[in-house]
């Protein structure tokens, strides 16, 4: 009982240490594993491991082959909820560049790494190409809190980051593959190749997974489930699908759960977010318990395996030469500049499903005699642990070393996606400003979509907002809501990464009526607040220039229209298109050639805007 608290516990505390140290948690979970596993038999008076995954004879969590049935089950909900992330339309959207990295990288991956371990360390093929298979894998849970801090240029930033999304779930699949054709051609008899046993895994897997995700999708649209159900009657599923799948071809339970979850994540499932959200949840204790077992069940012995040169030679292959191969043969002709491509070949961290399937895969094939199996368990962790150690401690040096680094940002987070915001948007958007809308209002994300935007569901008081490396390039924050909590709290959570004097919110209408308004915020108007806009955008659903010449002019103008009824004015812009806020407390604007004057209202008559050079 003291050990299985005793692993949550730990593996909770392992992923807020990650949290707030800004660390990909795979690091401290596999590191506890360790400490409380092998590490720990140095320590002990009996030699023993503090904590001891499997039965053996005396003491242990788990009897038998009860470890792997757990690790079975464990991985079948991580890939499932990995499936739904993965979005058709993501692949078709993200540019050839990533969708080479993800066709090309992989297949240089895999053959690369694959003929590397095999003359390196002697292993067969079968098991150099299973190795190879499992660190295909950058994943998302490693990528984002290495790259969440460094101020990347944004289309590096965003290949990093959506090679991690689309390549785990795919990464998986070809892992998934490679296994059971290995334990096929282990058991096949003689009237049974291996190969036709492998089609069978892949005809089961892929149809299982496709049919149980339409008759899922059924059952959730006719509402079948009580909304208090529908998160626990979903896992029931998820492993219900993945045991009667293996029960009619050993071994596709996991092929059918990850087709399974990348069709619902491709089609107009009611309820969809709920359950990435309880799924992503239950991945996180799943994922917090599964790595300490895993790496506390490793042995010393296993590690002398891999205490030799061959193994450090086979991780400097594969960081520096094979991973930028396939960086470089991808993203010829992409438009990204030779620091960059050499930027994105240093990161590639491997993360959570390598290291869970490689354990996975390790046990299943130690326990059917395998030859060389012994090998995967250890030389994945070594990858992953060196790649995450590698990345997290060099990323910041390596991006400014190389000046991918951007010193500013001047892209703009707009908090919002009412009409008020949509028009300014697509005014800044038309000025070569990078701008982005969220809001938790579906339908005027949709509408901002329509109008070409770039727009999120997003909910500002969840953490999705400060996770999500999308905003990476983001240095202004313009907080458009028509509650000033909203607007308040917006800029408080973004106070770590924009400077307070780079973000903006409405003046709400009781600061307006009192006079008292709160010196910690800078407002975009001093007298006008969401209604006035809103009631202004309406009738005159436009953002006009005027051109200014002179200090005096810009006084002259800006006077003109505060005291105009039906206009509101903005920002200051110069020749090179940098925008200045014009109620900023804080903001002495200089007026230099070729700057305008940015309101939104009723266009100014002819005579108000003639100007004397």
């Amino acid at each position: 009982m003291v050990e299985l608290a005793g692993i949550i516990i730990l593996g909770i505390l392992a992923q807020w240490f990650a949290w707030k140290l800004k660390l990909p948690a795979i690091l401290p979970l596999i590191l506890i594993g360790l400490i409380v596993g092998p590490i720990s038999t140095f320590i002990t008076n009996d030699g023993e491991k503090w904590i001891e995954p499997v039965w053996n004879g005396t003491r242990g969590l788990f009897a038998g082959e009860s470890l792997f049935f757990f690790v079975s089950l464990a991985i079948s909900i991580i890939l499932f909820e990995g499936g739904l992330t993965l979005k058709k339309k993501e692949i078709f959207n993200v540019g050839p560049a990533i969708i080479k990295l993800i066709t090309i990288g992989t297949f240089v991956t895999f053959f690369g790494a694959g003929i590397a371990v095999h003359y390196l360390l002697g292993l067969n093929w079968s098991i150099s190409f299973l190795f190879s298979s499992l660190i295909i894998v950058t994943g998302p849970t490693v990528i984002t809190p290495i790259l969440r801090n460094i101020r990347l240029k944004r289309d590096v930033s965003a290949i990093l980051k959506w090679e991690g999304i689309l390549i785990d779930p795919i990464g998986a699949l070809v892992a998934v593959l490679v296994f059971e054709f290995i334990s096929i051609e282990n058991t096949s008899d003689y009237t049974q190749t291996a190969l036709i046993e492998f089609g069978k895994i892949v005809l089961f897997g892929s149809t299982f997974g496709f049919t149980f995700a339409h008759t899922f999708n059924f059952i959730l649209k006719k509402q079948m489930v009580p909304k208090y159900l529908l998160n626990v009657f979903t896992l029931a599923y998820v492993l219900g699908v993945f045991v009667l799948s293996d029960s009619f071809a050993h071994e596709s339970g996991l092929l059918s759960v990850v087709v399974m979850g990348m069709v619902l994540g491709n089609i107009d499932m009611p309820h969809l977010k709920e359950i990435l959200d309880f799924k992503e949840s239950l991945s996180v204790l799943l994922i917090s318990i599964l790595f300490i077992l895993l790496s506390a069940n490793m042995n010393v012995k296993d590690f002398d395996l891999i205490n030799n040169w061959q193994t450090l030679a086979l991780f400097g292959i594969i960081i520096l030469v094979v991973r930028p191969l396939g960086v470089f043969l991808s993203t010829k002709n992409s438009g990204l500049k030779f620091r960059e491509k050499v930027f994105v070949s240093w990161v590639g961290p491997r993360g959570i499903v390598a290291a869970g399937i490689a354990s996975l895969f390790g046990l299943k094939l130690v326990a059917t005699g395998e030859e060389g199996a012994e090998y995967i368990t250890p030389l994945v962790f070594f990858i992953v642990l060196g790649t995450v150690l590698l990345n997290a401690t060099t990323a910041r040096f390596v991006a400014r070393l190389l000046g991918v680094y951007m010193r500013s940002s001047k892209g703009i987070l707009i908090i919002g996606a009412s009409e008020v915001s949509r028009v300014i948007a697509k005014y800044l958007e038309e000025k070569n400003r990078y701008v982005v809308l969220i809001d938790n209002n579906a339908d005027k994300i949709e509408l901002a979509q329509q109008m070409g935007l770039n727009a999120d569901v997003v909910d500002v008081f969840s953490d999705e907002v400060i996770d999500n490396i999308e905003f990476n390039d983001i240095g202004y924050l313009l907080a458009l809501t028509g509650s000033k909590k909203v607007n308040k709290h917006a800029i408080e959570s973004f106070s770590k990464r924009i400077d307070s004097s780079s973000a903006f919110r409405f003046v709400s209408e009781t600061e307006l009526s009192s006079g008292e308004r709160e010196d910690s915020s800078n407002f975009l108007s001093l007298y006008d607040d969401f209604i006035k806009f809103s009631e202004l955008i309406r009738e005159y659903p436009q953002v006009n220039e005027v051109k200014i010449i002179s200090q005096e002019d810009f006084i002259h103008k800006k006077q003109l229209l505060i005291e105009q009824p039906n206009t509101i004015p903005l920002f200051v812009a110069d020749e090179k298109g940098e925008m200045y806020v014009i109620a900023a407390a804080n903001q002495t604007i200089t007026i230099g050639k070729d700057f305008k004057l940015v309101y939104i209202g009723e266009p100014l008559a002819k005579e108000q805007v003639v100007v004397e050079k």
